[in-house]
């Protein structure tokens, strides 16, 4: 595996890390990963939109715009999934924070 997606996959797992402890920053540069295809990720709407929803729910000003720019190349059935994927991360983490 060469070093470049290696420090790719590094980035994606430390921001998941970060995002499974609420930080807004973690939740929109995850949402840049997954709507651009950077970091080795392939490009998915629906990820995209889950954590630019996450990171705008907590006040990231960026993701509210990056959501909706997302959300209109999505159908009404891609944002109702990733709405309810956002949902089901929120009610993970605070089962684990239990």
């Amino acid at each position: 595996m060469g070093s470049s997606l290696k420090n790719a996959q590094f980035l994606i797992e430390s921001r998941l890390r970060d995002a499974m402890r609420g930080d807004p920053d973690a939740y929109y540069e995850l949402g840049v990963v997954y709507s651009t295809g950077t970091s080795g990720a392939d490009i998915d709407l629906i990820e995209a939109h889950k954590w630019f929803n996450l990171a705008a729910v907590r006040g990231h000003e960026a993701a509210q715009y990056c959501r909706a720019e997302v959300a209109d190349e999505m159908t009404a059935r891609e944002i109702a999934t990733a709405q309810a994927a956002a949902r089901a991360f929120l009610n993970e983490t605070a089962r684990r924070a239990a």
